[in-house]
C-alpha cells in the first residue's frame, strides 16, 4: 500500500508485484525501486544481463514518488566535482564534462517517455527566480555560459517586470527562464519505466526488503522470504537503506523534504498565477519550489528539515510561504501534504563507488535526483559492463566520513542549514 501523496493518489499504473519467495539466480541484483534502481535495471537489461530488482515497499515509494517533479540542469556538487576533475583530467575537460552532464538526464527522460509511451504529464519550462537583486549575478553568469555553449535559444534572463509577467507574485528581483528544463508526475514516470524494464526481462519483486548481503564471488542478497544469488549487486536505496554500513555509514544523511498540493484551482486561477505553466524554484540555499499539476493544483514544497525528522504539520509550515508567493491563494484548501527523505552528501557530489569488487552503490543526489538519477543509472550500467571512465570520475571524489556517527553528523548538518537560513533571512 502506497502512502497517500498527490502522486500516489493520481498515479495511472497501480500494479502490485509479488514479494520474493524462495531462491532466485540472476547476473545482477539491483536493490531499490526508485529512479536509480529502475533505470539501472532497465539499462542493464538492454545490455543483455538477467536482472532482478528488489524493492522494500512499492516501486517509487521513496524520494522518487515524493519530490517536486522538477527536471532541471541543476547538478548537486557541480563546482566541487569540477574542481576535483580539473586536477584529474584538466580544467577545460572538467568544465565540459560537468556542463554536458547537466543536460543528459533530460534527453534520457524524453527518450524513455517517447519510446515506451509513458504518460507522466511531461511539460517544458522552468524559472530560476532571484530572491534578491544580488542573486542575478550568478544567473547572468549561467546565462552567458549557456549562450557560449549553444543553448541561447533555450535560456532567457528576466528582470523584475519580466518575472511578474510570468508569475503573479510580488516576490523576486529577476530570474532565468529555461525552456529546456521540465516538470512531470514523477511517480508515473518511474512506474512507467519499471513496466518498460519488465518488458525487457527484468524481474521485479516488491515488499522485499533486503536483510543482508553475503559477499563472495557470487554474493547472496537475502530478504525475509527469499534470496538472490548473483554475480553483481548494485545498491540504489539512497536515504532509505542501511546496507554496507562499514563503507557507507556516516557519509550520507537524510533530510526530510515537505511537499503539499492544493485543491484544484479553476482554469482562470491557474492561468492568472502561472500563465506559462512554469516550474519554479528560487535562489536561496534553503529554497521554495512549486509548479502546477496537470489537474490545476499548485504543488508547493520547501523548508527542508535537516534533522532527518518529518514535520508533524507540513501544510501548516508551508502555507505561509505559499500565500506570500501567491496572495491570491490565501486560505486555499490543501488536499495532500507529505514528506520524503533526500540523501544529503556533505560535499553534495553524488556518491558512486564499490564496497567490494562486485558490490556497487549509487546514492546522494542532495535534492537534485530526477535528472541525476537517470544519468547515474547509465553510468552504473556502463561501468558494470566494463566502461569505467565516467564511474571513475565520481568514484575518485573523496567523501568524508563523520567519525562521531550518523546522529552527530545529522546534528552538525542541521546546524549548518540553520546558519544558512539565518544568513539568508538577515540578508548577510
Amino acid at each position: 500500500m502506497m502512502e497517500q501523496t498527490y502522486y500516489s493518489a493520481t498515479m495511472r499504473d497501480r500494479t502490485e508485484r509479488e514479494a520474493l519467495r524462495g531462491e532466485v539466480v540472476a547476473d545482477i541484483v539491483v536493490v531499490g525501486g526508485g529512479f536509480t534502481g529502475v533505470n539501472t535495471a532497465l539499462e542493464l537489461a538492454g545490455r543483455g544481463y538477467s536482472v532482478v530488482l528488489l524493492e522494500a515497499q512499492r516501486i517509487g515509494w521513496g524520494a522518487t514518488g515524493r519530490n517536486g517533479g522538477q527536471v532541471t540542469g541543476s547538478l548537486s556538487g557541480d563546482m566541487a566535482l569540477q574542481k576535483h576533475l580539473a586536477r584529474r583530467i584538466g580544467k577545460e575537460a572538467a568544465a565540459d564534462f560537468v556542463w554536458g552532464l547537466r543536460w543528459q538526464g533530460h534527453d534520457i527522460i524524453r527518450e524513455r517517455v517517447a519510446r515506451h509511451g509513458i504518460d507522466c504529464d511531461l511539460a517544458h519550462g522552468h524559472l530560476h527566480a532571484a530572491w534578491r537583486e544580488a542573486d542575478m549575478r550568478e544567473l547572468r553568469a549561467f546565462a552567458a555560459q549557456a549562450q557560449r555553449r549553444g543553448m541561447g535559444d533555450a535560456v532567457v534572463l528576466l528582470d523584475r517586470d519580466g518575472v511578474q509577467d510570468a508569475l503573479e507574485t510580488p516576490l523576486y528581483d529577476g530570474g532565468l527562464l529555461n525552456r529546456n528544463n521540465m516538470h512531470l508526475h514523477s511517480l508515473d514516470l518511474c512506474r512507467g519505466e519499471a513496466a518498460a524494464a519488465e518488458g525487457m526481462g527484468v524481474r521485479i519483486f516488491e515488499q522485499s526488503a533486503v536483510t543482508g548481503i553475503v559477499p563472495g564471488d557470487h554474493p547472496v542478497v537475502k530478504t525475509a522470504t527469499g534470496q538472490v544469488t548473483a554475480d553483481t549487486v548494485i545498491l540504489c536505496g539512497g536515504a532509505y537503506h542501511r546496507l554496507e554500513a562499514k563503507t557507507l555509514n556516516g557519509r550520507l544523511f537524510p533530510a526530510a523534504l515537505g511537499n503539499m498540493a492544493t485543491e484544484p484551482l479553476t482554469p482562470e486561477e491557474a492561468r492568472a498565477i502561472n500563465p506559462h505553466n512554469l516550474a519554479v524554484y528560487d535562489t536561496r540555499f534553503v529554497l521554495d519550489y512549486y509548479r502546477l499539476t496537470a489537474d490545476h493544483r499548485l504543488l508547493f514544497g520547501g523548508g527542508a528539515n535537516y534533522s532527518g525528522k518529518a514535520s508533524d504539520d507540513i501544510a501548516g509550515e508551508l502555507r505561509p510561504a505559499l500565500e506570500r508567493t501567491f496572495p491570491r491563494l490565501a486560505g486555499i484548501g490543501i488536499e495532500f501534504a507529505w514528506s520524503g527523505q533526500a540523501g544529503i552528501v556533505p560535499n553534495r557530489v553524488p556518491m558512486l563507488g564499490r564496497s567490494a569488487p562486485n558490490i556497487w552503490y549509487a546514492q546522494g543526489y542532495s535534492g537534485h535526483g530526477i535528472a541525476t538519477s537517470h544519468i547515474v543509472a547509465g553510468i552504473m550500467a556502463e561501468a558494470v559492463a566494463g566502461t569505467m571512465e565516467r564511474f571513475d570520475h565520481f568514484a575518485s571524489v573523496p567523501h568524508a566520513k563523520n567519525p562521531f556517527g550518523e546522529r552527530a553528523g545529522q546534528g552538525m548538518l542541521a546546524l549548518g542549514m540553520w546558519w544558512y537560513r539565518m544568513r539568508e533571512a538577515t540578508g548577510i
